[in-house]
């Protein structure tokens, strides 16, 4: 597209599922969010879902920022990176060799979010990676991977260390690199985000203080599952969710065509 063109008008709601709608207009809002956050970096990071029922996923179309993401323009494609739907948009190569490598083994997995924020790339580089030094790192150190840079993620080869390292975890630290989470579905692979990116933020504002640092006890680390659900009264991420919705309706409105 010229610099200036419009963007296309898409409207895909007639031709795809009730199921793979309200995944397209979760995963919509999940990019608003994360741009409203300060966690995009332009038009590099990704976001996918998986449609339910199927081996399909979407993900954004490449080259539009994530406050023009909608849940008509994002992109269907297979676990080999074919396109499912017409669309003038393509995806992101290094997107397609993560986003996939989790959807082929994560089966629990409807949700992986990527973000390449200061915070979270500054833990990343950190020798000894995310600390027990917050209420926050309580819950994201009870199921927290490592995957050693190998360079710009486009080697098929790459995916079976990624799985290797990820396994069963719900969050992972891509050194040198960034953040990923996965979440059953769109709003708890945001939340989870949202607790690592705060702790990555918590972690390097308290090492710029420069004083020593207060390790919480892994007695009460091993307690943290039980206690996130006593504080969500067991809804888990779906307790902010419907919150969030509004607060993208309001202010970026769109995201649902």
């Amino acid at each position: 597209m010229n610099a200036m063109q419009k963007l296309p008008v898409l409207d895909v709601r007639d031709q795809v599922s009730a199921e793979e709608w309200q995944t397209r207009v979760d995963l919509a809002a999940c990019y608003r969010l994360v741009a409203m956050n300060g966690w995009d970096d332009i038009v590099f990071t990704h976001i996918s879902a998986k449609i339910p029922g199927t081996e399909h996923f979407l993900i954004n179309p490449y080259g539009l920022m994530f406050e023009e993401v909608t849940a008509s323009n994002l992109v269907k494609i297979d676990l080999q990176g074919n396109k499912l739907m017409d669309s003038p948009y393509e995806i992101n190569p290094a997107g397609f060799t993560i986003h996939s490598a989790v959807h082929e083994v994560r089966h629990d997995v409807g949700c992986v979010l990527h973000t390449h924020t200061a915070a979270g790339v500054g833990v990343s580089a950190q020798k000894d990676g995310l600390l027990p030094i917050s209420q926050q790192a309580l819950f994201v150190l009870a199921s927290l991977s490592y995957h050693d840079y190998e360079g710009v993620a486009l080697r098929e080869d790459e995916k079976l260390r990624l799985q290797q390292d990820l396994g069963r975890t719900k969050s992972m630290v891509l050194r040198n690199h960034g953040l990923m989470t996965c979440g059953r579905d769109v709003a708890e692979a945001f939340l989870g985000m949202h607790t690592l990116q705060r702790c990555c933020e918590i972690q390097i504002n308290a090492q710029a203080g420069g004083s020593e640092l207060i390790p919480i006890p892994q007695s009460i680390l091993d307690s943290a599952i039980e206690s996130m659900r006593q504080v969500t009264k067991g809804a888990g991420a779906n307790l902010a969710w419907p919150a969030l919705l509004r607060k993208v309706q309001r202010d970026s409105p769109g995201f649902d065509s």
